[in-house]
């Protein structure tokens, strides 16, 4: 995505592996509730353009119980928070970009039992993040458009997948900044 957004722009990445949405996780070691950090990370990067949000894949997990629409509502959360901050340009909102994750593949996965029925569940993905983005006015990428989680991980996009869509963001970035 910063090869192809170019010296023009500055891609700040705040990934963590086993991040949630909005929920906590009994079994991660430490916290990875998306909530609790959204404030942190906002104010720790102000002033930010645009923020990028693509979670909800960990929300998947059996033991948290959620669905496709339940996820997509998570991330709107974590989104009518982003907009009632000032950790935009003049302490404004700043811009956001909902992208629903790839959606994940059916098979065994290397984490065991932990995301049966994920399949089934992030198959609705599109729909239900779209909707989310929508009802907010702001931007909306599929990524399962650019990409898949092959098996035998299931869960993960390969590096072709990445590279694809890491360009799709970089287009849908230019064309969110060509109209504002």
């Amino acid at each position: 995505m910063q090869a192809k957004l170019g010296s023009e722009y500055l891609v700040i990445e705040e990934a963590q592996n086993g991040r949630t949405t909005m929920w906590d996780d009994p079994c991660e070691p430490n916290d990875k509730n998306g909530l609790r950090h959204l404030p942190v990370v906002l104010e720790s990067q102000a002033p930010v353009d645009l923020v990028i949000l693509m979670l909800g894949t960990n929300d998947l997990k059996n033991h948290l119980n959620q669905n496709g629409h339940s996820i997509a509502h998570s991330c709107g959360v974590l989104i009518d928070r982003i907009l009632e901050s000032a950790s935009g340009p003049n302490k404004a909102a700043p811009n956001v970009l909902l992208i629903a994750p790839v959606p994940v593949s059916e098979g065994f996965c290397p984490f065991g039992h932990m995301f049966d029925q994920g399949a089934e569940k992030s198959a609705g993905f599109k729909e239900a993040f779209s909707e989310v983005a929508t009802n907010r006015g702001i931007p909306f990428l599929n990524a399962g458009d650019f990409a898949s989680c092959p098996v035998p991980d299931t869960i993960h996009i390969d590096v072709e997948g990445c590279a694809n869509l890491g360009r799709a963001v970089a287009e849908k970035v230019q064309e969110i900044f060509s109209i504002t």
